[in-house]
């Protein structure tokens, strides 16, 4: 008999996404609209090689227990009592409610072992909904996105040791040593997601064609053509060697200033557009060499670094660019000054005309993509950080020494690292900056955002 997992959770977190991705196929009904999922579901989940039942419940709400709602909640208590793991699930985007608190203190009070997941955790919007499920009490939170199915390799790391009988040490789940590499290497080899952005007629449906070798994507001199957010599926192959590649182009509408979108049709092309950014792995902004690099340039790219996509800038139409050497300085340094967040990132020159500087592209957002999901170790990580300290020990403010005691990295796509020690609320910005832009040059991550949180203590509910 299999073990027994129930998901809980209040209505609307993403719970039958979740159940539906365990399990392979779309079984249970999901909408936007609370209450859809009433009775409990069972499905026969497979997690990376490890096996079990997973149970849909209904959305806990706060009801009568005569009424429909209270009866629906009776249903999920009820299915706690043979579960073997609770799969605890919030919302990272909308952040802790009343209503999770409420569920924590119970699950706390139970003799179930509690998983708890921050869902919709993709992009930098779930970050604060994430480190505010700390104070749940119920361990490290699993990062996941139930619908992209990203951080699946850390819940079955959560999972693993509850369902196999297995215990790690006190202080396993803050310093994890041993990564599922076996999972990355499986991420790295599906289709690179690669978005095209930029403002219209940069010419990226173009340039889509260009490498299509076919005019797949209808393109014009009129700024506009592209509504929808196409996605094209296309094999590379490297003209300096090796397998085949494969590669999901995503061409996108283009991106005006906020204050000249009034048409409504044109809103809703630039919010597909950003939701293509969302899931993107690698993200190509197409600068416009007859134009430069203007403002509105800049607030795109800022969007993709803070969704935590690696970014490539590519300027396109270069074979009729003017002061070539003087136009690439110049986009150079702006891009330096106006994204100091990610110093260094990779600024290539194209042309979707003759198709001059495609490959190089190409190369360039493989090699980002394996930056962006790379983890480091945590002993090599924290000797890197020993020797930072040693260059550069932290300050002490009014006297008082600020203590930093190790780091781990808590997620990848994008990388994300925590922090801990004490006194941290003290800690400067600068020397957060010092040890962000350390792991930039020194680990790998150059041209990828990197995510730092600060935690000054334990939990306070674990037990000792």
């Amino acid at each position: 008999m299999l073990p027994q997992v129930i998901i809980i959770g209040r209505p609307n977190v993403g719970k039958s996404t979740l159940f539906n991705r365990l399990i392979g196929k779309k079984l249970a009904l999901v909408d936007d609209q609370p209450g859809v999922t009433r009775d409990r579901r069972l499905g026969e989940a497979h997690l990376l090689g490890l096996d079990f039942t997973i149970v849909d419940t209904a959305g806990w709400e706060d009801e009568d227990a005569a009424s429909l709602p209270g009866r629906m909640r009776m249903q999920t208590e009820a299915a706690l009592q043979g579960a073997d793991v609770a799969l605890f699930v919030i919302d990272a985007r909308a952040g802790l409610t009343p209503m999770d608190e409420e569920i924590g203190r119970w699950l706390r009070q139970a003799t179930v072992p509690v998983v708890l997941v921050a869902n919709k955790a993709e992009g930098r919007a779930g970050d604060s909904g994430l480190y505010e499920s700390f104070s749940l009490g119920l361990g490290d939170p699993v990062a996941l996105s139930a619908e992209h199915g990203e951080g699946l390799a850390d819940l079955f790391e959560a999972l693993r040791p509850l369902i196999e009988g297995e215990r790690s040490d006190d202080d396993a789940d803050d310093a994890p040593e041993e990564f599922d590499e076996q999972d990355e290497e499986a991420a790295l080899a599906r289709p690179l997601k690669l978005a095209i952005v930029g403002r219209p007629n940069a010419g990226k449906s173009t340039l889509i064609n260009a490498m299509l070798g076919e005019d797949r994507l209808l393109t014009g001199p009129e700024a506009g053509i592209t509504r929808d957010s196409i996605a094209v599926d296309w094999e590379w192959t490297d003209p300096k060697g090796g397998e085949p590649r494969q590669v999901r182009l995503i061409d996108t509408a283009g991106m005006r200033k906020k204050a000249q979108v009034v048409d409504k049709l044109e809103k809703m092309a630039v919010a597909d557009a950003r939701h293509a950014v969302d899931f993107a792995e690698v993200v190509v902004l197409l600068l416009d060499a007859t134009r430069g690099l203007e403002h509105q340039d800049l607030k795109i790219a800022s969007l993709v670094i803070e969704e935590g996509r690696a970014l490539i800038i590519a300027i396109n139409k270069w074979d009729i660019a003017e002061d070539a050497s003087g136009l690439f300085n110049g986009i150079r340094t702006a891009l330096d000054e106006g994204l100091a967040q990610v110093r260094g990132l990779p600024v290539l020159t194209v042309s979707a005309r003759t198709g001059k500087g495609l490959d190089d592209l190409l190369r360039t957002a493989f090699d980002l993509r394996v930056a962006w999901s790379k983890r480091i170790p945590t002993g090599l990580l924290n000797r890197w950080f020993d020797e930072a300290l040693e260059k550069n020990p932290p300050p002490a403010p009014g006297g008082k020494r600020i203590k930093l005691r190790y780091i781990t990295q808590a997620k990848i796509r994008p990388p994300g690292f925590v922090l801990f020690g004490t006194r941290l609320d003290q800690l400067p910005e600068s020397y957060r900056r010092y040890l962000v832009n350390g792991m930039r040059r020194d680990l790998g991550f150059e041209a990828v955002p990197v995510r730092l949180t600060l935690r000054s203590s334990k939990n306070p509910y674990k037990q000792s």
